[in-house]
């Protein structure tokens, strides 16, 4: 069965601004038809980011992903019969992507999306295209990482992708997105402020990253409305940084967007 990791999505109280943030500096595309009124969708011409407008009582920052399979009923079937306590919740009609919601063993949220397009609407309508800069994994912090990567290969056919050295995360890939799975542990947090188990950040892949840090400086210049804030900045600050290299071990710089979402990149 062929599934796509091909959906990011994040909530925040500044969604249109931090939709022309990821337009300009990753030169992500919004679709032809849009709705003003909700949620910003950009895409890279494989995985769509949505930016849906924060509402009471929702965290801010990064809060899924979603996944696009050939044969949902089959995934169903398998979370059925392996494990039953999991339950899913079919989505109203006008979201974007998700047709079904669910979580893996430690709660984590995911969408389910079918490969039919009737069910989407904004950028998944789109087809897809290729661009130098494209997001390439989403982490996530969870307690139990080596489990979680095991049901999302048993239960969507995603695949475990090897190690190298003293790497204690777990990555799983479609063949091009990645999953990054890290340990959560409050231990790790000492020196810095104490964030809870769930989404940590996800990365982009970009043609070279001298040439981004030049567009980078660019952005800035011309719009400082967009600039962001800097990170490693202070004791705290610099702890958190390390965590993030831990968990993108492969990443070469660190930033974060202008809502504090951190961004891991490599080339």
């Amino acid at each position: 069965m062929t599934t796509k990791i091909n959906h990011v999505a994040m909530m925040s109280t500044n969604y249109a601004m931090l939709g022309r943030f990821y337009e300009v500096l990753f030169g992500m595309k919004s679709p032809k038809v849009s709705r003003p009124e909700s949620a910003v969708t950009v895409g890279d011409g494989y995985v769509g980011l949505n930016i849906n407008p924060r509402r009471p009582g929702r965290p801010g920052g990064l809060d899924h992903f979603g996944v696009e399979v050939e044969d949902i009923h089959k995934v169903l079937d398998r979370m059925d019969r392996n494990f039953p306590k999991i339950k899913t919740l079919r989505r109203p009609s006008n979201r974007p992507f998700a047709g079904i919601t669910t979580h893996d063993p430690d709660g984590n949220i995911f969408d389910l999306s079918h490969v039919d397009k009737n069910n989407k609407k904004d950028i998944y309508t789109q087809g897809e295209w290729h661009q130098d800069r494209y997001i390439s994994h989403f982490a996530i912090r969870t307690l139990n990482p080596e489990k979680c990567a095991e049901f999302y290969c048993d239960i969507l056919d995603l695949k475990l992708v090897n190690r190298h050295g003293n790497d204690d995360n777990f990555y799983i890939t479609d063949g091009r997105m990645n999953i990054v799975l890290a340990q959560w542990d409050i231990t790790n947090y000492a020196n810095t402020g104490i964030a809870r188990s769930g989404p940590d950040h996800f990365a982009f892949k970009v043609e070279n990253l001298n040439d981004f840090k030049l567009s980078y400086s660019s952005m800035i210049e011309r719009n400082q409305t967009l600039a962001p804030p800097g990170v490693g900045i202070g004791p705290e600050g610099k702890a958190r940084l390390e965590m993030l290299k831990q968990s993108a071990p492969y990443a070469k710089h660190f930033l974060s967007d202008i809502d504090n979402v951190l961004i891991a990149i490599s080339d």
